[in-house]
Protein backbone atom coordinates (compact mmCIF):
# COMPACT_ATOMS: atom_id res chain seq x y z
CA UNK A 1 0.00 0.00 0.00
CA UNK A 2 0.91 3.57 -0.79
CA UNK A 3 -0.41 6.44 0.41
CA UNK A 4 -0.58 10.09 -0.59
CA UNK A 5 -1.27 13.59 1.00
CA UNK A 6 -2.25 16.39 -1.29
CA UNK A 7 -1.30 20.19 -0.74
CA UNK A 8 -1.33 21.49 2.91
CA UNK A 9 -0.66 24.66 2.63
CA UNK A 10 0.18 25.47 6.39
CA UNK A 11 -2.70 23.89 7.71
CA UNK A 12 -1.06 21.74 10.71
CA UNK A 13 -4.52 20.52 12.11
CA UNK A 14 -5.78 18.96 9.09
CA UNK A 15 -1.85 17.49 8.01
CA UNK A 16 -2.20 15.87 11.43
CA UNK A 17 -5.96 14.32 11.08
CA UNK A 18 -4.62 13.29 8.04
CA UNK A 19 -1.63 11.37 9.18
CA UNK A 20 -4.02 9.88 11.94
CA UNK A 21 -6.72 8.15 9.57
CA UNK A 22 -3.42 7.18 7.64
CA UNK A 23 -1.96 5.89 10.96
CA UNK A 24 -5.66 3.99 11.59
CA UNK A 25 -5.40 2.47 8.16
CA UNK A 26 -1.73 1.61 7.74
CA UNK A 27 -0.11 1.54 11.11
CA UNK A 28 2.44 3.81 12.07
CA UNK A 29 4.74 2.95 9.12
CA UNK A 30 2.93 3.51 6.28
CA UNK A 31 4.69 4.57 3.03
CA UNK A 32 3.21 8.46 2.53
CA UNK A 33 4.09 10.53 -1.13
CA UNK A 34 3.20 14.09 0.12
CA UNK A 35 2.68 16.26 -2.81
CA UNK A 36 3.95 19.52 -2.56
CA UNK A 37 2.74 22.97 -1.35
CA UNK A 38 3.71 22.62 2.56
CA UNK A 39 3.68 26.76 2.82
CA UNK A 40 1.36 29.65 2.12
CA UNK A 41 -2.11 30.99 2.72
CA UNK A 42 -2.89 28.54 6.03
CA UNK A 43 -1.98 29.65 9.50
CA UNK A 44 1.12 27.45 10.65
CA UNK A 45 3.59 26.86 7.63
CA UNK A 46 6.76 26.49 10.40
CA UNK A 47 4.58 23.24 12.00
CA UNK A 48 4.01 21.94 8.38
CA UNK A 49 7.48 22.06 8.01
CA UNK A 50 8.49 20.71 11.44
CA UNK A 51 6.28 18.01 11.20
CA UNK A 52 7.55 16.80 7.61
CA UNK A 53 10.99 17.31 8.62
CA UNK A 54 10.75 15.42 12.26
CA UNK A 55 9.15 12.83 10.36
CA UNK A 56 11.82 12.33 7.60
CA UNK A 57 14.46 12.46 10.66
CA UNK A 58 13.23 9.66 12.48
CA UNK A 59 12.70 7.68 9.48
CA UNK A 60 9.64 7.05 8.26
CA UNK A 61 9.01 6.16 5.13
CA UNK A 62 8.21 9.43 3.48
CA UNK A 63 8.41 10.89 0.29
CA UNK A 64 8.27 14.80 0.47
CA UNK A 65 8.04 16.29 -3.54
CA UNK A 66 8.37 19.68 -3.86
CA UNK A 67 5.62 22.44 -4.73
CA UNK A 68 5.85 25.90 -6.71
CA UNK A 69 4.71 27.36 -3.22
CA UNK A 70 7.82 25.87 -1.77
CA UNK A 71 10.26 26.97 -4.00
CA UNK A 72 8.51 30.34 -4.02
CA UNK A 73 9.65 29.99 -0.69
CA UNK A 74 13.16 28.55 -0.78
CA UNK A 75 13.75 31.45 -3.49
CA UNK A 76 12.79 34.29 -1.18
CA UNK A 77 15.30 33.13 0.95
CA UNK A 78 18.39 33.00 -1.05
CA UNK A 79 20.98 35.65 -0.69
CA UNK A 80 19.19 38.10 -2.98
CA UNK A 81 15.39 37.09 -3.32
CA UNK A 82 14.63 35.07 -6.98
CA UNK A 83 10.96 36.37 -8.56
CA UNK A 84 9.73 33.41 -9.87
CA UNK A 85 9.20 33.50 -13.68
CA UNK A 86 6.23 31.93 -14.62
CA UNK A 87 4.38 34.60 -12.30
CA UNK A 88 2.09 37.52 -14.14
CA UNK A 89 3.87 40.84 -13.73
CA UNK A 90 1.08 42.31 -11.20
CA UNK A 91 2.03 38.79 -8.88
CA UNK A 92 5.23 37.54 -6.34
CA UNK A 93 5.03 35.48 -3.41
CA UNK A 94 3.93 38.45 -1.23
CA UNK A 95 0.81 39.33 -2.53
CA UNK A 96 -2.45 37.87 -1.16
CA UNK A 97 -3.10 35.82 -3.88
CA UNK A 98 0.02 33.72 -3.07
CA UNK A 99 0.06 33.42 0.75
CA UNK A 100 3.61 33.89 1.65
CA UNK A 101 2.99 36.96 4.54
CA UNK A 102 1.24 34.14 6.25
CA UNK A 103 3.79 31.41 5.92
CA UNK A 104 6.43 34.65 7.27
CA UNK A 105 3.99 35.17 10.17
CA UNK A 106 4.32 31.39 10.86
CA UNK A 107 8.24 32.26 11.93
CA UNK A 108 6.82 34.88 13.95
CA UNK A 109 7.67 38.08 11.39
CA UNK A 110 5.37 41.31 10.95
CA UNK A 111 3.80 41.30 8.62
CA UNK A 112 0.67 43.90 8.81
CA UNK A 113 2.91 46.85 8.86
CA UNK A 114 3.94 48.48 5.70
CA UNK A 115 7.67 47.21 5.25
CA UNK A 116 10.60 47.60 3.20
CA UNK A 117 11.06 44.21 1.24
CA UNK A 118 14.88 44.25 1.87
CA UNK A 119 14.21 44.34 5.83
CA UNK A 120 11.85 41.89 6.13
CA UNK A 121 13.60 39.41 3.75
CA UNK A 122 16.91 39.83 6.50
CA UNK A 123 14.64 38.98 9.23
CA UNK A 124 13.46 35.89 7.40
CA UNK A 125 16.93 34.71 6.72
CA UNK A 126 17.24 34.75 10.78
CA UNK A 127 13.92 33.76 11.17
CA UNK A 128 13.50 30.65 9.30
CA UNK A 129 15.93 27.50 10.75
CA UNK A 130 18.76 26.39 8.43
CA UNK A 131 17.13 22.51 8.38
CA UNK A 132 14.12 24.09 6.94
CA UNK A 133 16.02 25.64 3.99
CA UNK A 134 17.93 22.70 3.32
CA UNK A 135 14.67 20.77 2.99
CA UNK A 136 13.04 22.69 1.06
CA UNK A 137 16.61 23.08 -1.32
CA UNK A 138 16.59 19.51 -1.15
CA UNK A 139 12.99 18.18 -2.09
CA UNK A 140 12.61 16.12 -5.30
CA UNK A 141 10.36 16.75 -8.15
CA UNK A 142 8.83 13.27 -8.87
CA UNK A 143 8.27 10.08 -7.24
CA UNK A 144 7.93 6.33 -9.06
CA UNK A 145 6.03 3.26 -7.97
CA UNK A 146 5.32 0.33 -10.53
CA UNK A 147 1.99 1.84 -11.27
CA UNK A 148 1.84 5.93 -10.32
CA UNK A 149 3.83 8.65 -11.25
CA UNK A 150 3.40 11.50 -8.54
CA UNK A 151 4.35 15.00 -9.34
CA UNK A 152 3.40 18.34 -7.85
CA UNK A 153 1.59 19.87 -10.70
CA UNK A 154 1.76 17.36 -13.90
CA UNK A 155 3.53 16.55 -16.77
CA UNK A 156 3.37 18.00 -20.27
CA UNK A 157 2.03 15.23 -22.07
CA UNK A 158 3.74 13.50 -24.59
CA UNK A 159 7.17 14.15 -23.38
CA UNK A 160 9.18 11.37 -21.69
CA UNK A 161 9.82 11.92 -18.25
CA UNK A 162 13.95 12.55 -18.06
CA UNK A 163 12.73 15.39 -20.26
CA UNK A 164 10.22 17.06 -18.02
CA UNK A 165 10.68 21.11 -17.56
CA UNK A 166 10.99 21.59 -14.00
CA UNK A 167 8.45 24.77 -14.23
CA UNK A 168 5.77 22.17 -15.67
CA UNK A 169 6.11 19.90 -12.60
CA UNK A 170 5.61 22.41 -10.41
CA UNK A 171 3.52 25.25 -12.83
CA UNK A 172 1.43 23.12 -15.07
CA UNK A 173 -2.14 23.19 -15.36
CA UNK A 174 -4.02 24.08 -18.75
CA UNK A 175 -2.09 21.38 -21.78
CA UNK A 176 -2.07 18.95 -18.99
CA UNK A 177 -5.61 18.78 -16.73
CA UNK A 178 -7.53 19.12 -20.75
CA UNK A 179 -5.52 16.40 -21.91
CA UNK A 180 -7.52 13.21 -22.00
CA UNK A 181 -5.03 10.19 -23.41
CA UNK A 182 -3.78 8.12 -21.38
CA UNK A 183 -0.16 8.35 -19.63
CA UNK A 184 2.56 6.24 -19.37
CA UNK A 185 1.37 6.12 -15.87
CA UNK A 186 -1.43 7.28 -13.66
CA UNK A 187 -0.42 10.81 -12.74
CA UNK A 188 -1.28 11.53 -9.27
CA UNK A 189 -0.77 15.34 -8.70
CA UNK A 190 -1.66 18.40 -6.49
CA UNK A 191 -1.63 21.99 -7.60
CA UNK A 192 -5.13 22.41 -9.20
CA UNK A 193 -7.34 23.31 -6.12
CA UNK A 194 -11.08 21.49 -6.20
CA UNK A 195 -13.32 21.30 -3.99
CA UNK A 196 -12.44 16.75 -3.09
CA UNK A 197 -10.11 14.74 -4.85
CA UNK A 198 -11.24 13.53 -7.98
CA UNK A 199 -10.32 10.70 -10.14
CA UNK A 200 -9.89 11.62 -14.11
CA UNK A 201 -8.88 8.83 -15.60
CA UNK A 202 -5.26 9.29 -16.84
CA UNK A 203 -4.60 11.40 -13.66
CA UNK A 204 -6.03 11.65 -9.86
CA UNK A 205 -5.77 15.21 -8.76
CA UNK A 206 -5.62 15.17 -4.73
CA UNK A 207 -5.87 18.72 -4.02
CA UNK A 208 -8.99 19.29 -2.53
CA UNK A 209 -8.29 23.08 -1.58
CA UNK A 210 -7.21 22.70 1.89
CA UNK A 211 -5.43 26.28 1.47
CA UNK A 212 -8.82 27.61 1.25
CA UNK A 213 -9.94 25.97 4.09
CA UNK A 214 -11.58 22.91 2.69
CA UNK A 215 -10.45 19.60 4.18
CA UNK A 216 -7.15 17.64 3.13
CA UNK A 217 -8.18 14.52 1.88
CA UNK A 218 -5.27 11.46 1.98
CA UNK A 219 -5.77 8.54 -0.55
CA UNK A 220 -4.00 5.20 -0.14
CA UNK A 221 -3.38 3.30 -3.43
CA UNK A 222 -2.81 -0.95 -4.17
CA UNK A 223 -1.33 -0.83 -7.49
CA UNK A 224 -3.27 1.77 -9.77
CA UNK A 225 -6.29 1.34 -7.68
CA UNK A 226 -7.41 4.32 -5.57
CA UNK A 227 -9.31 5.06 -2.20
CA UNK A 228 -9.62 8.05 -0.01
CA UNK A 229 -9.22 7.92 3.26
CA UNK A 230 -12.65 9.48 5.82
CA UNK A 231 -13.53 9.21 9.42
CA UNK A 232 -16.09 6.06 8.44
CA UNK A 233 -12.80 4.50 6.40
CA UNK A 234 -12.01 4.03 3.21
CA UNK A 235 -14.31 4.97 -0.34
CA UNK A 236 -13.22 3.98 -3.22
CA UNK A 237 -12.30 6.89 -5.92
CA UNK A 238 -13.10 6.03 -9.59
CA UNK A 239 -12.87 7.22 -12.85
CA UNK A 240 -15.34 10.60 -13.59
CA UNK A 241 -14.72 10.24 -17.12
Amino acid sequence: MLYAIGDIHGQIEMLESALDLIHADGGPDAEIVFLGDYVDRGPDSRSVLDTLINGVNVGKPWTCLKGNHDRMFEWFLEDHPIQDPHLFIDLHWLHDRLGGLETLASYGLETKERRRLGDLHDEARCAVPQAHIDFLKNLPLVHESDDLQFVHAGIRPGIAMQDQAENDLLWIREEFVTHTDPHHKLIVHGHTALDHPEHFGNRIDLDGGAGYGRPLIPAVFEGADCWVLKQTGRAALKATS
